[in-house]
């Protein structure tokens, strides 16, 4: 009988679970009881001894993209398992960017099962918001994914996530009609080919760390962010102001300086006129939809500096599902082997059929299908060079973005290395900032001036944050974020929200309501 089945799977995983710690967190997990009636957290069993499902109602936050293929395949979940689990979801739209944090704000209201990003797993298992996996599954995840997406999800030697995708990175696009394939394996030339062609070259250097790393993974600099044993960074390794560095803004100056440059990553530019875009393998539908056949696709280019050629880096990363502590263990269980599911290799194979994301799962990674998809082989080609993104002080995402500003801007070799000078200085500032300026809110945006790179303080009264009157424009943008970081931040929508659009010219003030997660703009008295 299909109840006798789950309580014999759910008595087999007893030891495992009962060996579970949340950190200290209310959600400790508790060994599973595979017997007598329960209604706690919507997972029922009801009338024990008969063929009654074990009822579990979920909720589940995954990227907009992926929901209407995530309820099909919790469907085929509930058709084919054999333990009589018949999951009812609640699944709302959250990019996996965006999932550590919005966790993190309520572990205990957030929801059970998340896609995130690599980069946000240390922060998820510090505050207690990923259960272990099974070690029955442990090992097959291992068996059956990429070496370096199982270690992603791994703290010391426990699992605490499963492999989602092995494709977070970037690479080179081009329309094949203007970039001759003989081109594409040098900076200086693509930069000819496209002021020839008076097309643009799209690379997001101006507003983007993630993307202007490159340049300096490329001359052979690293940046590692050194963590403690409770996962709080406490110093970093970097050597970007160097002379590795300054070759590395010297070949980044022969791109932003080009007339034909533009600072984006979006598909949308070869609409606009690009002949390149540098992005990633969630762009390729669109840009395959705007260039047909004339869609080229491979690793970046090298630039040279004294004679000498440097292939530009990047980084390199994956996506994650956790599956969040529950205190029920029964419950526990049951949403593990539907999160076992949801990364198998039928289910990877399905999401890179339906959404093009590169699959874990060794099997999947070497379908025909998936081999002979451009971005995948693309990606596959450009990660000889990347560097895996590891875990960063969200402050350094605003520092090193605006190293291409001040690049463009220099006039001589000395002007470069005062912009990674200023670099320097202000990435060791992070570790000299008081508790206070930690813990300090502002205002930060495209406003009075600046763009995106000056904070604009803010005072307290009883949970309540309050800008000084700024000068705003229509159509400006801000957000509010604390400790001139991006870790805790609010938006129009609340916590790690939309930007905040000004509507109108005015004098205004900020205000944040951090209990009610809101933020205003009021007139200035």
């Amino acid at each position: 009988m299909k109840l006798k089945r789950i309580a014999a799977l759910l008595l087999a995983l007893v030891m495992v679970f009962a060996l579970v710690a949340c950190s200290g967190t209310e959600n400790e997990t508790k060994a599973p009881v595979a017997s007598g009636n329960k209604d706690t957290q919507a997972g029922t069993q009801a009338n024990p001894g008969t063929e009654d499902t074990y009822e579990l109602a979920i909720t589940l936050w995954i990227p907009d993209a992926a929901v209407e293929l995530t309820k099909k395949q919790i469907e085929d979940f509930n058709k084919s398992n054999t333990y009589g689990i018949h999951v009812t979801p609640t699944i709302d739209a959250l990019s996996e960017a965006d999932a550590a944090t919005q966790v993190l704000n309520d572990v205990a209201t957030a929801a059970d099962m998340f896609f995130f990003a690599q980069d946000q797993f240390a922060r998820l298992v510090r505050g207690g918001a990923l259960a272990q996996v099974p070690a029955d599954m442990v090992a097959t995840i291992a068996a059956e994914n990429n070496a370096s997406v199982v270690a992603a999800g791994k703290s010391g030697d426990t699992q605490f996530a499963y492999p989602l995708t092995n494709d977070n990175g970037y690479f080179m696009y081009y329309d094949k009609s203007v970039i001759p394939e003989a081109d594409v394996d040098s900076l200086e030339k693509l930069i000819a080919d496209c002021e020839a062609a008076n097309k643009y070259f799209a690379f997001e250097q101006d507003t983007s760390a993630w993307y202007n790393a490159s340049f300096f993974f490329g001359a052979g600099c690293h940046s590692n962010w050194i963590l403690d044993d409770e996962g709080k960074i406490v110093s970093v390794d970097d050597d970007f102001n160097s002379d590795k560095g300054l070759i590395a803004v010297k070949g980044m100056q022969k791109l932003v300086t080009s007339p034909m440059f533009v600072s984006s990553s979006q598909a949308s530019e070869f609409s606009n006129g690009a002949a390149i875009v540098v992005t990633g393998t969630w762009a390729y539908e669109d840009i395959k939809g705007i260039l047909g056949d004339n869609l080229g696709a491979t690793d970046l280019p090298s630039f040279e500096v004294d004679g000498q050629e440097y292939h530009l880096g990047s980084f390199s990363g994956c996506k994650l599902l956790g599956v969040k502590p529950q205190s029920d263990g029964d419950r526990q269980v049951a949403i593990h082997m539907l999160a076992q599911y949801l990364t198998s290799e039928a289910a990877q194979l399905e999401r890179f059929e339906a959404l093009s994301w590169g699959p874990a799962n060794t099997n999947a990674a070497n379908d025909p299908a998936v081999l002979a998809n451009p971005g995948l082989v693309a990606l596959n080609a450009q990660n000889q060079y990347a560097v895996p993104q590891g875990q960063i002080d969200g402050a350094w995402w605003d520092i090193a973005k605006v190293i291409s500003s001040e690049v463009k801007e220099a006039k001589s070799d000395d002007d470069l290395k005062a912009a990674l000078q200023n670099y320097y200085e202000k990435i060791s500032a992070i570790f000299e900032m008081s508790e206070e300026d930690k813990n300090a809110w502002s205002v930060i945006g495209s406003i009075c001036g600046s763009n995106w790179d000056k904070d604009f303080p803010m005072t307290e009264n009883g949970g309540v944050f309050t800008s000084e009157p700024l000068e705003l424009k229509a159509g400006e943008e801000l957000k509010v974020r604390q400790g001139a970081s991006w870790d805790v931040n609010y938006g129009a929508d609340g916590l790690n929200g939309a930007n905040v659009v000004v509507e109108a010219d005015g004098t205004y003030t900020v205000v944040l309501d951090v209990a009610a997660e809101t933020v205003t703009l009021q007139p200035a008295e």
